[in-house]
């Protein structure tokens, strides 16, 4: 009884501090003060977290620098089960901070340890409260400073052995693509919308595209640039207010306040007698004050998702 109390503690204080501050930085009314789309949201729940697990471990666990770095991972662990089970938070957007969540979990487990060994109760006590209020100073700094929209670039390119016009067909007009044509991993892996089909209305200038994805995900698209068998580039825009709220997590939603992909384009080039490599490659917008961490996962994202189409067209040219 004593144990399972001790453990209780140990692991459900920074567990219920974990589930305060997403509160906290989540009410909608105070976002011009504390945001959870923040630098300073991602490391200071996990630190003070991290802090809070070896200030109430006991000093012969604290000794070990193993339990220091990992068990600050427990409550870490327990708070994304539980956000996930009561649809706090989705799963997409736990996969992609899962790896600074867990960082700073355990740096805050090393600061813990080194005060817990080294200072008085006092001392520790001064520094728990210094690492509660902290973030509640910082965070609206941040915000006042503003998220920085920042531009990138995802390229992918394939090699397809077959005749130029077949192939440009499979580019302007994407036919259904059946669930065993999927070759995504990292958007599957995120629950994330697979492409369905695409539908140009004529090749020119001012053609209307639309690529269509599961869950009632529409891209309506512009061409601006033509050339036939050769270049097509096209503006994005997503239809967000037709997307059903269970399609994506609002804070990695395409075409949302943080992730937006404003262009794509596709260019053919000539390798030799019968054999071409299509290039495809879209620019996106990320606007958040993290845009260094975020813009890695929508480089990845985009990148599955052009690979994918990709493989489509270059299995159904050569099967001609």
């Amino acid at each position: 009884m004593e144990r399972l109390k001790y453990w209780s503690k140990v692991i459900g204080i920074p567990l219920i501090t974990a589930f305060v501050i997403r509160f906290l930085f989540g009410v909608n009314s105070w976002q011009a003060l504390w945001s959870v789309m923040t630098i300073t949201f991602f490391i200071s729940l996990p630190y003070l977290v991290g802090v809070l697990t070896i200030y109430l471990s006991k000093i012969e666990q604290v000794e070990s620098w193993t339990y220091s770095v990992f068990a600050p991972w427990i409550p870490i662990f327990g708070f994304l089960l539980l956000t996930l089970l009561l649809a706090i938070e989705g799963w997409a957007c736990w996969i992609m901070i899962l790896p600074l969540f867990l960082l700073f979990a355990s740096l805050g487990g090393l600061t813990g340890r080194y005060f817990k060994r080294r200072k008085s109760s006092n001392s520790n006590r001064l520094h728990i409260s210094l690492a509660v209020l902290l973030p509640f100073f910082i965070a609206p700094i941040e915000r006042a400073i503003g998220d920085i929209p920042g531009f990138y670039k995802a390229y992918t390119s394939i090699d397809i052995e077959a005749n130029p016009s077949i192939i440009w067909n499979n580019v302007t007009r994407v036919r259904q693509i059946e669930p065993s044509e999927d070759s995504r991993s990292i958007n599957r892996f995120l629950q994330i919308p697979r492409p369905l089909r695409a539908e140009l209305d004529f090749e020119g200038i001012g053609a209307k595209r639309e690529a269509i994805f599961e869950g009632g995900l529409v891209f309506d698209e512009k061409v601006v640039s033509y050339e036939h068998l050769r270049h097509m580039k096209f503006s994005i825009r997503a239809n967000t207010y037709d997307i059903p709220s269970t399609t994506f997590d609002e804070h990695v939603l395409i075409g949302g306040e943080f992730f937006d992909v404003l262009e794509g384009t596709y260019d053919l080039e000539k390798l030799s007698e019968g054999k071409y490599r299509l290039h495809l490659y879209s620019e996106f917008k990320m606007t958040t004050s993290f845009n260094f961490y975020a813009s890695v996962w929508g480089k990845w994202i985009m990148e599955d998702i052009q690979g994918n189409i990709l493989k489509v067209i270059k299995n159904r040219s050569e099967r001609h």
